[in-house]
């Protein structure tokens, strides 16, 4: 990002590069069209929903997690709106079943019980492959061992699927996490061996998200061929809910450098905090990519990046840079769009960052500016 840019906006600051958006999106809409499939933004990822009526020109829809991502992606999309929730309250289900179109269960129990509430939408039960392809994410693997996500197997009750009065209409399995297409082949070729005979009795399937599509290395033309195939060979319609495919690489969050302390290392207090503004660094963990930062050690300026909470824990990470960093001067993480924007928070009464749209043409628009009430007001 342009320094001029950096030096403009109010820290900290989310700012979403328009331009990249639309080069991960034309990827994403070549892929439906090359395919077939529908493709619907993971809202657990990006709810940044200025720009859903952008996105909605290139893909089907959105998907959610709950009544709250449905109503927004009925509410800013209006496209294909579909629902997945570990278990329902009965309320939701009734106002999900006028606002979506797919209404997935995670259980047979949950679809005994309000599948009667749901007249109006297509209905789908998640099953579990019981196939892990992550190394190291464990907390992100929605097969490892004990996962309450999805129906295994020998708890599947086909009965419920192939009795003449079902109304089950897809199955859903979603087991990735920032992979290649290679992991689904392989995920795939297990949910196909333990599921693939109930798939001449359902109309679609969904194969979630993690898919990291518009990764630079991600290899598309498998995907597309995978997805004839399925097309082809069962009949049915296939769906991809990515999120961070969607918005990878496309955001930054901007920060200043407060203070300088000295234990050991030089520790640079920032107006950012992992704790706060981007909580998947705890809890990956992870090292976020910085604009003009280097591993620890390898250049002569070695600090470790911390913030203004009283979290002692809260670390970004230790970065090295080519030149010695002052009080007041601006650092960029990058990749800052998925997940930070939707999990962030407002710990210690820490400010939530600005969101900012760096447009086409170079200008920022700011999208939200927070400020105390909107501290105060949640927790009233």
């Amino acid at each position: 990002m342009e320094e001029k840019i950096v030096q403009s906006v109010q820290t900290p600051c989310y700012v979403v590069d328009k331009k990249k958006l639309k080069e991960n999106l034309r990827i994403l809409h070549e892929v439906e069209e090359a395919s077939g499939c529908h493709i619907l933004l993971a809202q657990k990822a990006f709810s940044m929903y200025a720009l859903y009526p952008l996105i909605g020109q290139y893909i089907s829809g959105t998907t959610a997690s709950g009544l709250y991502e449905a109503r927004l992606g009925r509410e800013e999309m209006g496209k294909e709106n579909h629902v997945f929730a570990p278990a329902y309250k009965e309320a939701d289900i009734r106002e999900l079943n006028q606002i979506c179109d797919h209404l997935i269960f995670n259980s047979f129990a949950q679809y005994k019980k309000y599948h009667a509430l749901c007249p109006d939408v297509s209905i789908g039960i998640r099953v579990n492959p019981e196939c892990s392809t992550q190394e190291g994410h464990a907390v992100y693997d929605p097969c490892a061992p004990g996962s309450r996500l999805g129906v295994t197997i020998s708890e599947f009750e086909e009965e419920l699927l192939l009795g003449a009065d079902s109304d089950i209409e897809g199955l859903h399995f979603h087991t990735l996490c920032e992979q290649n297409v290679d992991d689904l082949i392989t995920t795939f070729a297990a949910f196909e061996e333990k599921f693939g005979r109930y798939l001449s009795h359902v109309k679609w399937l969904n194969m979630g998200g993690g898919h990291h599509i518009t990764r630079a290395d991600y290899n598309r033309e498998r995907l597309v061929d995978l997805i004839r195939r399925i097309r082809e060979k069962y009949q049915v319609e296939v769906y991809l809910e990515p999120g961070e495919a969607i918005a990878l690489n496309t955001g930054y969050l901007v920060t200043e450098v407060m203070d300088i302390v000295k234990n050991e290392k030089q520790i640079l207090i920032l107006d950012a905090s992992a704790a706060c503004h981007m909580p998947d660094v705890l809890e990956m963990p992870y090292r976020p990519p910085l604009q003009g930062g280097y591993p620890d050690g390898e250049k002569p300026y070695s600090y470790r990046l911390s913030s203004m909470t009283c979290l002692a824990g809260d670390v970004i990470g230790d970065y090295s840079f080519t030149h010695q960093i002052k009080v007041g001067d601006r650092l960029v993480f990058e990749d800052m769009a998925i997940y930070s924007m939707v999990k962030n928070n407002t710990f210690n009464g820490i400010p939530l960052p600005d969101i900012d749209l760096l447009e086409e043409d170079g200008t920022l628009r700011v999208i939200r500016r927070f400020g105390y009430e909107d501290f105060k007001t949640r927790l009233s």
